[in-house]
């Protein structure tokens, strides 16, 4: 718990997070950073994670949610808001699609992490 404390509400915050509330109790969160396109020339929005509790998803608050975020995407001068979605979830596939999301074909995410991240570290002299 610390880290999280100290990664979002720090001195050097790296995200941003908010609860989405429906009569004053948290009914999910959403979770995102800055990243940057060399493509435009501008920022993005990268979520992270967007929750909503089981009992309270299909009445519109992950939507709500998504629609704050774009709207801090387009005040905040940024060209684009993107997400990971694992290609099995198709409930979620689906909504997405239903707001205007695209699949970003060609693209695979890669990621270094644990030993492989410490040990690749480690070749920089």
């Amino acid at each position: 718990m610390r880290h999280l404390k100290e990664t979002l509400f720090g001195e050097s915050a790296y995200a941003e997070v908010f609860i989405g509330e429906f009569e004053g109790a948290p009914v999910g969160y959403a979770l995102f950073f800055h990243n940057f396109s060399t493509f435009t020339g501008r920022p993005g929005i990268y979520l992270e994670d967007i929750y909503v509790k089981p009992e309270m998803r299909g009445k519109g608050f992950g939507k709500c949610m998504l629609a704050y975020i774009a709207k801090l995407a387009v005040e905040r001068n940024c060209t684009r808001v993107e997400w990971s979605v694992l290609d099995w979830n198709e409930p979620s596939i689906q909504f997405y699609r239903s707001i205007g999301a695209i699949p970003m074909d060609g693209w695979t995410t890669q990621r270094l992490h644990g030993e492989a991240l410490a040990n690749f570290a480690a070749e920089f002299k």
